[in-house]
Parts: structure tokens; C-alpha cells; sequence
């Protein structure tokens, strides 16, 4: 069976916490611009627990890919779009690599 690579980018790295930090902040606007609780989203999303949305609000944690749909239609915005401005925060490499020439994603605080 050929191996697959995985790299993840360092966890305690101060600056992929910080840009953690930045993606809490976004989905948290995007959250309130909707008038949502954070319960609230958590029935939308799935979420067993509602302490889960703190904890991608505070950088601690990332949407699991197979929720982004889920969370783009809790949010009311297109999921491609969610997943862009994600990546910016997520994959920051990969997100450079594939969107150098197009617009910045918006930035955390609104």
C-alpha cells in the first residue's frame, strides 16, 4: 500500500495559534451577523456540545471538513467561500498557493 504524506503544521507554532486565534474571530462575526447563540449554531451544525463552537471561536479546534457544508448553510454563506477564507486561516501555504492573485479574505474582527 503506497504511504500518504500528511504535514500539519505545528501546533505550539505561535503564529498557526495566532492565525487560529484570527479564524475563531471570523466565524464568531459570522455567528453574530446571523444572530445566532452559540447553542443555537451548535443544533445547526451538529455539534453535540455547544462548548465545541467556544472552542473554535478561542483558536482551540478547526471545522472537521466534512462539516463545512453544514456550517456554510448555518451561517447563510457559500460554502466555497466559508472554505476560502477558512483555508486563509487553516492552511495558510496552501491558501497563498492557490489565491496569490485574488482578493484577500476578510479580515477576523469584521
Amino acid at each position: 500500500m503506497p504511504r500518504v504524506y500528511a504535514h500539519h503544521q505545528r501546533l505550539d507554532s505561535e503564529g498557526v495559534l495566532e492565525l487560529r486565534r484570527e479564524g475563531g474571530r471570523f466565524l464568531k462575526n459570522l455567528r453574530e451577523a446571523r444572530g445566532l447563540s452559540q447553542r443555537q449554531l451548535a443544533a445547526l451544525v451538529g455539534a453535540e456540545y455547544y462548548t465545541f463552537i467556544s472552542q473554535l471561536e478561542t483558536g482551540r479546534g478547526r471545522i472537521p471538513p466534512d462539516r463545512y457544508r453544514a456550517w456554510a448553510a448555518a451561517l447563510e454563506v457559500p460554502a466555497r467561500d466559508l472554505v476560502r477564507d477558512l483555508m486563509r486561516f487553516y492552511d495558510p501555504l496552501t491558501h497563498e498557493i492557490l489565491f496569490a492573485d485574488a482578493e484577500p479574505a476578510p479580515p477576523a474582527d469584521g
